[in-house]
């Protein structure tokens, strides 16, 4: 904006102080204020010229030249409203706040856009649901056996991460889920353990040169079993992600994610969850040990909507290890039911694959139950008494088949059901105690974006 003593004067001052800010202005035009500051009308050279050539002198009162019937904008509306007031009536526009006063100054060649709103990254990243190979997509597992299998779908429920970049070397991270705040100085100084030490990870493999305040949430319980930490770090990684110049791809990003979970953490598990969160959809994956691949699967539409339709999560309660049961699936791999087991996975994966391409979802109802029972062969800990009768009880009332996601211990169930046999099932578990809700799945993985403040011009 123009410095306000040029494009404003007090409607006592002199016609001959009126000229001088004309002339130094370039406008053509000042906007003349009360005792009080309102702007009570505007001054032209032409609107002076008139008066004059009547008898009035430079050194009356402005008050004798003003055009109290004068265009003005209300701070804070549409800018398109003043581009249109230009474009047909007049030359310059004064932008006025609710009292009256002068905010700015708007012209054909003098349009404000310097002020730059407050820029923050956003991203949301699904979980996902397995439908079988869970265990096989450990890297002890493929590459002593030829390869691991898995196919997966991501829902609609979320892990949430916002991101703003500070002028300063200061770090400021809120987890709303743990109700934790960290703060540091600088990254030297945010550490690498104690609260929050998933997220502190992926800060220090991203290694930001700026600082910056993070926030982030999640619709899913901790332990879910649905990939909920390859959700976050994916979604933090996206954040960050949007203030690089060369973007990383999909698969960095997933390999990111892997990386400080799994290596900078040490926290056993497989590959599929980041995988699956970043790229979205129903995929098919294997694992070899010189690559990866993930093959999206092309479901007709009434295919995904009749599935949604047979499909039934229930909340088996926390208190699951992930990091332990990987841990004692390692030591148990060797073993001739583990073994047996996980190569019982990959068939059922392969034909799950097949069933769910055309259709036939009660076939992969009972594909899903025999990969329930293979992966319990993986390890002691995947199931216990309490989950058993859960699976059980849902059996008796209606599932042909389910599993339980994630590692095991804990989490949500996925349980399969025939058409007008799902409301009995869903009622006879929540009499039990467990919480049960719908299915939806989400085509997209990992989304991105910058968002802003809109500008104003108050």
């Amino acid at each position: 904006m123009l410095e306000r003593t040029l494009v404003t004067i007090a409607e006592t001052e002199t016609i001959e102080e009126a000229f001088r800010r004309l002339n130094a202005n370039m406008l053509g035009i000042l906007f003349a204020q009360d005792a009080s500051g309102r702007i009570v009308g505007a001054v032209t050279d032409g609107d002076i010229r008139r008066r004059m050539l009547a008898g009035t002198t430079i050194q009356d009162r402005v008050a004798t030249c003003i055009n109290r019937n004068f265009v003005s904008a209300r701070a804070g509306g549409p800018r398109e409203q003043i581009l249109k007031l230009l474009d047909q009536r007049v030359h310059v526009v004064p932008i006025l706040d609710g009292e009256g006063r002068l905010v700015d100054v708007f012209s054909r060649e003098l349009f404000n856009l310097s002020e730059e709103s407050e820029v923050f990254a956003r991203a949301r990243s699904p979980v996902r649901i397995s439908f079988s190979g869970g265990g096989t997509d450990l890297t002890h597992y493929f590459v002593e056996n030829d390869g691991g299998a898995v196919i997966n779908a991501t829902i609609k429920m979320y892990a949430h991460a916002t991101l703003r970049r500070r002028s300063d070397s200061s770090i400021r991270i809120y987890s709303h889920d743990f109700r934790s705040t960290i703060e540091a100085d600088n990254l030297a100084e945010l550490g690498t353990d104690g609260d929050l030490a998933l997220i502190k990870s992926v800060v220090r493999l991203i290694k930001p040169t700026y600082g910056f305040e993070l926030e982030v949430s999640a619709d899913f319980p901790v332990g879910s079993g649905l990939g909920g930490s390859a959700v976050v770090t994916s979604a933090i990684i996206g954040c960050f992600n949007e203030f690089r110049g060369d973007q990383w791809d999909r698969h960095e990003i997933a390999e990111m994610a892997f990386q400080a979970e799994r290596l900078m953490l040490n926290i056993p598990g497989g590959w599929q969850d980041q995988y699956a969160t970043v790229f979205g959809g129903f995929n098919h994956m294997e694992f070899f040990s010189d690559q990866n691949t993930i093959v999206p699967l092309r479901l007709d539409p009434n295919i995904i909507a009749e599935l949604e339709e047979s499909l039934v999560l229930c909340y088996a309660g926390s208190g699951r290890d992930s990091g332990a049961i990987h841990r004692d699936q390692k030591a148990q791999h060797e073993t001739s039911d583990a073994v047996a087991a996980a190569a019982k996975q990959k068939e059922v994966t392969r034909d799950i694959r097949r069933h769910l391409l055309r259709g036939q979802l009660l076939e992969c109802g009972r594909l899903i139950d025999e990969a329930w029972h293979a992966k319990r062969k993986l390890s002691s800990k995947i199931s216990s008494d309490a989950i058993d009768a859960i699976y059980d009880f849902a059996k008796q009332h209606g599932a042909v088949g389910g599993k339980l996601l994630g590692a095991g211990g804990g989490g949500y169930f996925l349980f399969f059901v025939r058409p007008f046999e799902r409301y009995q099932l869903i009622a006879a578990l929540e009499q039990q105690g467990h919480s049960c809700s719908r299915i939806m799945f989400e085509e997209n993985g990992l989304r991105t974006w910058k968002s802003r403040f809109p500008a104003r011009f108050a």
